[in-house]
């Protein structure tokens, strides 16, 4: 009778293993078919906005239809192939043609309504930068949208400090790349997903709360190669035990990130505590293949010249940034970009 149920356990497990494979064949076969599909459905859309481009060129019909042109189309193709020929798609159709001349530079990774969102965008550096990040940083639709209304282009400019058209081809070209630690930050933050009143006061505990609770977006909102380890993270010094507020591990630095909550403006106070909690885990946590950990103290506000002063002569890497629990003003961070473009050129000017 053992012998019996040994044997049944070894087919069992050989059972389990067939059904296993066959499990990861049929997914990955489902993926191809699916990238399959996605790639002809981009190209066949595009080539319709070749035809419609095409055939809008031809004087005669567009003094006969001028704006009816698109209506047309899109009544005539409903009626043959129902849902996917609204004007509006029909619109974007033409639009993806217009601005993607050549079908080499539109990537399979990206759906169809991924490029409809883009094509909203009418800068072209702006487009790119978010098409790139949406590749690189596998955005679904949700988040594309997330990061264009949180200005995330805008911000990562400013965070640049005294950024230039260099910058902006540099995010247009490359999308963010990842070079040295201050590349992870950003200022400010932004934290409306999660719902916390803006001019109500908010203690800090409250704030990791929340943020531990929409651990996802605030993920999303740290950027790239971000992995969650906890909160409230010992740091047992002598006879005292500390706490540091929020842990992550960048897998792009591989370097722990040691987050610092202040529900307050910037205090020097709060760099020497964190540099503390860095020079414990370069000691005590750290692998032999992690590189030194990075400090970021988030808080409602900072004082540049504060700031400058009390991280001067740290050898650690602790950085300073605002977070805001709503959107940013858009016509105030375009105010802000258009300044910084604007000495560019001013400096281009006086070079000429």
């Amino acid at each position: 009778m053992a012998k019996q149920d040994k044997s049944l356990s070894t087919d069992g497990a050989i059972l389990n293993t067939a059904i296993s494979e066959i499990r990861e064949l049929l997914n990955k076969s489902r993926q191809n078919v699916a990238t399959q599909v996605n790639q002809e459905l981009l190209s066949t859309y595009w080539h319709i906005g070749e035809i419609i481009v095409r055939y809008e060129q031809n004087e005669q019909i567009r003094a006969a239809y001028g704006e009816e042109t698109l209506r047309q189309f899109s009544k005539t193709l409903t009626k043959e192939f129902g849902k996917g020929f609204s004007r509006s798609n029909v619109y974007n159709m033409r639009l993806f043609y217009q601005t993607y001349q050549k079908f080499q530079t539109v990537s399979g990774k990206l759906s169809w309504s991924h490029y409809c969102e883009l094509l909203s965008i009418s800068d072209s550096d702006k487009r790119a930068f978010y098409e790139k990040e949406c590749i690189a940083s596998g955005w679904s639709i949700r988040e594309l949208k997330r990061q264009k209304e949180s200005m995330l282009f805008e911000r990562l400019l400013l965070s640049r400090g005294d950024s230039n058209k260099n910058e902006v081809l540099s995010l247009a070209q490359q999308g963010v790349e990842y070079a040295q630690p201050g590349d992870v930050v950003r200022d400010p933050y932004v934290f409306e997903f999660l719902g916390l009143p803006e001019n109500k006061p908010i203690m800090e505990s409250d704030l990791e709360a929340a943020l531990v609770r929409n651990i996802e977006n605030f993920l999303l909102e740290l950027g790239r190669g971000f992995m969650f380890v906890g909160t409230q993270q010992r740091v047992p010094v002598g006879n005292t035990m500390r706490y540091v507020d929020m842990v992550f591990y960048n897998k792009l630095f591989r370097a722990y990130v040691l987050i610092e909550l202040k529900a307050k403006e910037f205090m020097p106070e709060a760099a020497g505590q964190l540099n503390m909690y860095l020079n414990y885990y370069r000691e005590e946590v750290n692998d032999p293949d992690d590189n030194p950990p990075i400090g970021l103290i988030l808080c409602t506000d900072k004082n540049n010249l504060d700031v400058q002063y009390a991280l001067g002569g740290l050898s650690n890497q602790i950085f300073v940034s605002k977070y805001v629990l709503y959107m940013p003003e858009k016509e105030q961070l375009l105010a802000q970009v258009e300044r910084v473009l604007d000495k560019w050129h001013t400096k281009e000017e006086d070079n000429e």
